[in-house]
């Protein structure tokens, strides 16, 4: 099925460019992509692994289609997964899913990884409600500069290329001055991105004046950011919302900077959204998985999704208000942590923050509060503690604090929790510090 668009994509247009690697600078045709996909040679064990941040990432991807094959895109490093290798599992996974054209990794940000089986025209969905919402224009090429493998780079590069026809370049680093480079491959395109790519592009003042579509993804897109960029540039960030297991969820489609981080957006076309009695997010999508692999769960199947993210819909707006998996457990009251950046974020001092909860050193079941903060200025730790009595209660206001020159974000844009608890570990907090709820904290 996927094959077949893309054969009809390339007849439609044989002699058009369709991708551009910057890094060797190749430069491929649609007919030139459809004739290497046709001397592809059938892979031995029914899986074709697709790796990188270049042209050959879509010629396997072409390949496994070409041969009715599973396509599991892979990172760089990343190990293969057993049923890619081990041919009774891989029975096993196609007597589940008969249908399975592709797995996607789950980015592993609430356990461990696990597989999503997808079919074909689930793919084809995604791509479809991307397309339709968004707005993407084949005069507008999109400047690959993300994870190829990452489901948010599958869906908004490689997959509106090969069945939308939307021209792809590939740049071959994501560093600033590489990103102004590539900036004069084309006279407009679209550029999607995650958040600390944004901002270190906008620090660097290396955001091109080609960039006609603004997209962010993978992690949420501090609205602060996004009126900085929009006021030096002239240049709307659409904060884009979705997830591994269902493609895309909600879209920020409007020309003015946002002012409230929790909004989102609204649906994407072709996506219901609804909020379950917890207040957790369900979304029901064509484009949804089949499930996961090889354990599957009650939240995801037929079409239908329960996320882990704490939601409210209103007047067709998308806003998040935590995760779950997130909530903090403060001596029998929980509080998400959101709630607790939103309000420290209103400090003039505070350029970025997470808060999150520590587990209590003597194993009970209860957690204390802990804030990260990347300050404007050097800002004493008792000054914010002071702030924030003056708008929480103070069993919400953390007791532990690390000042940091920067957040860390991992690969795919998003913040790895279990990293910033261990700044607290190794810190060794001063007891008394954590009696009188000061806490403690040293740029680094």
């Amino acid at each position: 099925m996927l094959y077949e668009r893309w054969l009809e994509i390339a007849r439609q247009r044989p002699r058009v460019v369709a991708l551009h690697d910057l890094a060797d600078g190749r430069v491929w045709t649609f007919k030139r992509l459809r004739d290497a996909a046709e001397a592809s040679s059938p892979p031995a064990n029914g899986t074709v692994c697709p790796r990188g941040l270049g042209s050959q990432f879509v010629l396997e991807v072409l390949r496994a289609w070409r041969w009715n094959a599973i396509t599991i895109p892979l990172e760089p490093g990343q190990a293969r997964p057993s049923p890619a290798w081990d041919a009774a599992r891989l029975a096993q996974l196609k007597a589940r899913f008969p249908d399975c054209a592709h797995l996607k990794t789950t980015s592993a940000t609430t356990g461990e990884p696990r597989l999503i089986a997808f079919t074909g025209e689930q793919l084809a969905a995604d791509v479809d409600q991307i397309v339709w919402t968004m707005g993407l224009r084949p005069d507008w090429p999109n400047l690959g500069l993300i994870s190829l493998a990452h489901s948010y780079g599958f869906s908004n590069l490689v997959l509106p290329l090969l069945l939308k026809g939307i021209p792809l370049i590939l740049g071959n680093s994501a560093l600033p001055e590489a990103v102004s480079e590539a900036g004069t491959a084309a006279d407009s395109f679209t550029l999607p991105a995650v958040p600390a790519l944004w901002r270190a592009w906008h620090e660097a003042r290396a955001i091109p004046a080609s960039v006609r579509l603004a997209i962010s993804a993978g992690a949420p897109l501090s609205a602060p950011l996004e009126q900085e960029v929009f006021a030096a540039n002239g240049l709307k960030i659409h904060n884009f919302y979705g997830c591994s297991e269902c493609g895309g969820i909600a879209y920020d489609a409007t020309e003015s900077p946002r002012s409230d981080d929790a909004c989102v957006g609204t649906p994407m076309q072709g996506v219901e959204l609804n909020c379950d009695e917890e207040g957790c997010l369900e979304v029901r999508s064509r484009a949804a998985g089949q499930g996961y692999w090889p354990a599957p769960t009650a939240t995801l199947g037929r079409g239908r999704f329960r996320t882990c993210d704490l939601a409210e819909l209103n007047n067709g707006l998308v806003y998040l208000r935590g995760r779950t998996s997130d909530l903090m457990n403060v001596a029998g009251r929980k509080v998400a942590p959101e709630a607790i950046e939103r309000a420290l974020l209103a400090h003039a001092d505070v350029h970025e923050c997470v808060v999150l909860g520590l587990p209590d050193p003597v194993g009970t079941r209860t957690e204390t509060i802990a804030a990260c903060v990347v300050p404007r200025r050097k800002v004493p730790v008792e000054e914010l503690r002071q702030f924030l009595l003056g708008q929480l209660p103070a069993w919400q206001v953390p007791r532990h604090w690390q000042m940091l020159e920067a957040l860390p974000v991992n690969g795919r844009g998003k913040l790895p929790r279990a990293q910033l608890r261990g700044l607290f570990a190794r810190a060794q907090l001063d007891p008394q510090a954590e009696g009188s709820g000061t806490g403690c904290g040293t740029h680094g």
